[in-house]
């Protein structure tokens, strides 16, 4: 029987597998503004973060100004993109529907995003109020804020609770609230999470027995 009695998901990268086509459209919008950067550039240094994080980055690229339309075109623009191409993590929709713990999602997208995302490939009726944007609270990862709001609500203590992220920021941000977390290494191109995380794991497939064998 496992140890955890409620399970965080992250959702970009661990529920819907947005990651490669968000960060595709801010490497082309940089680039477009002079920037010199690729998928794999972006991935390591744009994923988990906010916003402006990875605007903040950009603009230290470019030889262009960042206009004041630069994040409601990458709205736009992703938005798009989501609508046509966007899918769920290969296997997450048989672990959440065979998931017998209480469980939840801790993201830093806006919640409206992750509700959008989440209705696209089904998997929206599972989370519904069970939805935690950082920019609800303006705490971003890797602060632990978002998750530790979450365990509360969720009526658990962080030592209770185990967060699957596959971030950097994220589990950093889990690990300083206490929580266990296992990193999701499917995109995680430069091994950053091994040693990191509490575990690791490159499918969803072995999701399940890793929450249930943690005793």
């Amino acid at each position: 029987m496992s140890q955890y009695k409620c399970v965080i998901f992250d959702c970009d990268g661990v529920l819907v597998d947005s990651e490669p086509i968000g960060n595709q459209i801010l490497v082309d919008m940089a680039n477009h503004l002079g920037a010199d950067i690729d998928l794999t550039f972006a991935m390591n240094h744009f994923k988990g973060s906010h916003f402006k994080e990875c605007v903040a980055i950009i603009s230290k690229l470019v030889t262009q100004p960042i206009t004041e339309t630069f994040e409601a075109e990458y709205r736009r623009r992703s938005l798009e993109a989501f609508e046509r191409y966007l899918k769920p993590i290969e296997g997450v929709t048989q672990v959440i529907e065979q998931l017998l713990l209480p469980f939840c999602v801790a993201s830093s997208g806006m919640e409206s995003k992750m509700k959008f995302n989440l209705n696209l490939v089904g998997l929206l009726p599972y989370f519904e109020n069970k939805l935690f944007s950082c920019y609800t609270i303006q705490k971003f990862k890797p602060e632990p804020d978002v998750f530790l709001w979450a365990a509360k609500t969720m009526g658990f203590q962080p030592h209770e609770c185990v967060v699957i992220e596959d971030s950097v920021l994220g589990v950093q941000g889990a690990l300083k609230g206490g929580f266990d977390v296992f990193g999701f290494t499917a995109h995680d191109y430069d091994s950053e999470l091994e040693g990191l995380a509490t575990k690791t794991f490159d499918d969803m497939d072995k999701l399940l027995s890793l929450i249930i064998s943690n005793v």
